[in-house]
């Protein structure tokens, strides 16, 4: 976890690291828990409510990024949370975020990836109730989209929109059945630099874009549990090989294989064998899997958000996981070819693993 929380902010870090155009943002929100989950409909007693800090540094197209993305935003979140819920309790979340403009720049939608801490995690005699959240450290994700006003009167603005906050530790711990919230949303916003007159750089001319195929190489690795309560953690490996072909400066398509090596689909073989003796497993079942998978690379100078999706060709017992899975999370260039990723991998709504990676780009 301390590792993903290290890749979360380092774009945050570097955005504020030197003196910049910054602007803070305030919004209150009420809203109610999505039952993506019937386990979770006894936690949904009420309207949760909080608020959202959003610290923001503007770009210009001092780098030819920015202007691609007409001029985003870039920082970190902070974040509070009532869940309305003895069970759930309060949540406390640091993200770091990128904002996205629309519509003449009226229109700000904000993604956030960081970790939350909850009060009141799962606790098998003081708190067994709340099956959302297996441990008190968890990964939470906000999505935000704003109606935005600013420097109504002097730096001081006002947005409204709506707000989709997720928590889930990604069954490092379980419990994990998780939570969204689905919210409205209203505040303030104030520019710290309103007396300061900036222009945007122009986007560069368009140029023609050729790019070979590259061949990628990645080890993934992490810790997961079988999904039954009291469960251990333990290790996994996951070896992937996949081509890819950038179509320009953002976009880079991908498609490979990967092999999954799981030690926790072994003890959940075991566990239905000894538990269910009826059901017909027998505990000698194949936990390999092999997986073939197409994917999306969208790339922001050095950072990129990767996003796979995926099918078990090899699944010998297929009573574990769906056949199909997807993938989500941050990639970063460490050095020349080698890059490093914190990705979570799901079937669905149900995160399997936090995968930490190293991969080589030939």
């Amino acid at each position: 976890m301390r590792k993903l929380l290290f890749l979360v902010f380092l774009f945050a870090a570097n955005a504020f690291s030197q003196e910049k155009h910054y602007s803070v943002e305030a919004n209150y929100f009420y809203g109610s828990i999505w039952e993506h989950n019937p386990n979770i409909s006894h936690l949904i007693t009420g309207h949760p409510y909080g608020v959202l800090l959003h610290f923001n540094r503007k770009t210009y197209g001092e780098e030819a990024w920015e202007s691609r993305y007409n001029y985003p935003n870039v920082g970190f979140s902070l974040s509070y949370q009532d869940l309305k819920n003895e069970h759930l309790g309060e949540n406390f979340g640091a993200y770091a975020h990128l904002g996205f403009y629309f519509l003449k720049r009226h229109l700000l939608l904000k993604v956030g990836q960081g970790l939350a801490v909850t009060t009141s995690p799962y606790h098998p005699d003081k708190n067994y109730r709340n099956n959302a959240y297996g441990s008190r450290l968890l990964s939470s994700t906000i999505f935000t989209g704003n109606l935005q006003f600013e420097n109504i009167i002097g730096g001081l603005g006002f947005q409204t929109g709506l707000s989709l906050i997720h928590y889930s530790n990604a069954d490092f711990k379980s419990p994990n059945s998780s939570t969204n919230t689905l919210a409205l949303s209203m505040g303030l916003n104030y520019d710290l630099n309103h007396d300061l007159e900036r222009t945007y750089i122009p986007k560069e001319p368009k140029k023609p874009f050729s790019a070979p195929f590259r061949y990628n190489f990645v080890l993934r690795s992490g810790v997961n549990t079988t999904g039954v309560i009291g469960s251990e953690s333990y290790p996994f490996l996951t070896l992937s090989a996949y081509a890819d072909k950038a179509l320009n400066h953002k976009s880079t398509l991908q498609a490979g294989a990967e092999l999954f090596l799981s030690r926790a689909m072994q003890e959940y073989i075991y566990y239905y064998s000894v538990a269910f003796p009826l059901v017909g497993t027998t505990g000698d079942e194949d936990a390999k899997r092999v997986g073939v998978f197409a994917g999306h690379q969208l790339t922001f100078k050095k950072l990129s958000l990767i996003t796979h999706l995926g099918y078990y060709v090899y699944y010998p017992y297929d009573k574990y996981v769906d056949r199909v899975y997807n993938r989500i999370g941050l990639q970063r260039e460490i050095w020349n070819d080698i890059f490093g990723s914190v990705t979570v991998r799901s079937h669905g709504a149900n995160a399997e693993a936090v995968e930490f990676s190293i991969g080589y780009r030939l």
